[in-house]
């Protein structure tokens, strides 16, 4: 019986890291009952399709440790910076920071990394622009996203979105929409161009925001199952503005 307990106590705990990694990625909805209702089989033909790399398995013992004591985790990051106040420790610091929403600890680490050669760092930038608009900092948002708008993937990120959110939130409608634009690409960007289209109705432009939010929920129906899941919320939303403000689905006047 002692065999069987602690076989069964493994198993639960497979369970529990297999379904852990699969709602990090997002793709709980193809895994779950495969994984609950399958134990071992089922956690085993899930590490084998998604666990590919040696990335992956580190990303998923970092994030259990961060789960089961994120002060622990800290704390040896902050004796790191300590000892050795590098680049990479002192944005590793600021990302355990970021991800347990001590913004201000963050921005005051992120600030004084963007120095001599790292001072166009992408990564750190985008996590800046993250922590100042969790603060509604939206000056400095303005002033630093430029530096890396230019950027390959920016009109995809979340950096764009709070830099657009920010210049409205300023009054510079203009530059804010210019910025909307650029994102509003079919098939992707789906949290973004639902915030063009509230931008839009607070203009009162009606039917440029019909267009938008019919936009996202037409192609939700050709969506595979992993996308639409990613992309369910913002379409939900959409739909509810369409009927909240009379938007006629389907058409844009």
């Amino acid at each position: 019986m002692g065999y069987f307990y602690q076989y069964y106590y493994l198993i639960l705990i497979l369970q529990g890291l297999c379904l852990f990694h699969s709602f990090k990625k997002g793709t709980q909805n193809k895994w779950l009952w495969i994984i609950a209702f399958i134990p071992l089989v089922g956690c085993l033909i899930y590490l084998y399709s998604e666990v590919i790399n040696k990335n992956d398995i580190t990303n998923l013992q970092t994030g259990v440790a961060s789960i089961v004591n994120p002060g622990g985790r800290i704390k040896d990051l902050e004796a790191r910076f300590k000892f050795s106040e590098t680049f990479t420790n002192r944005v590793a610091l600021a990302n355990a920071y970021l991800e347990n929403k001590m913004y201000e600890k963050a921005i005051a680490l992120y600030e004084p990394a963007l120095t001599g050669v790292f001072n166009e760092s992408e990564d750190v930038i985008h996590n800046l622009i993250k922590a100042y608009h969790q603060m509604g900092r939206y000056d400095d948002i303005i002033r630093i996203a430029p530096r890396i708008a230019s950027t390959y993937g920016f009109a995809r990120s979340k950096a764009n979105l709070s830099y657009a959110i920010a210049l409205a939130e300023k009054g510079k409608y203009d530059e804010a929409e210019n910025e909307y634009k650029k994102m509003n690409l079919r098939f992707v960007n789906y949290e973004s161009r639902f915030y063009y289209g509230d931008f839009l109705l607070l203009r009162n432009r009606k039917p440029e925001a019909a267009e938008i939010f019919n936009s996202i929920i037409e192609e939700g129906q050709h969506l595979t199952g992993h996308e639409k899941s990613e992309a369910k919320i913002w379409i939900d939303k959409a739909r509810q503005e369409v009927y909240r403000n009379n938007l006629n689905f389907g058409k844009t006047s």
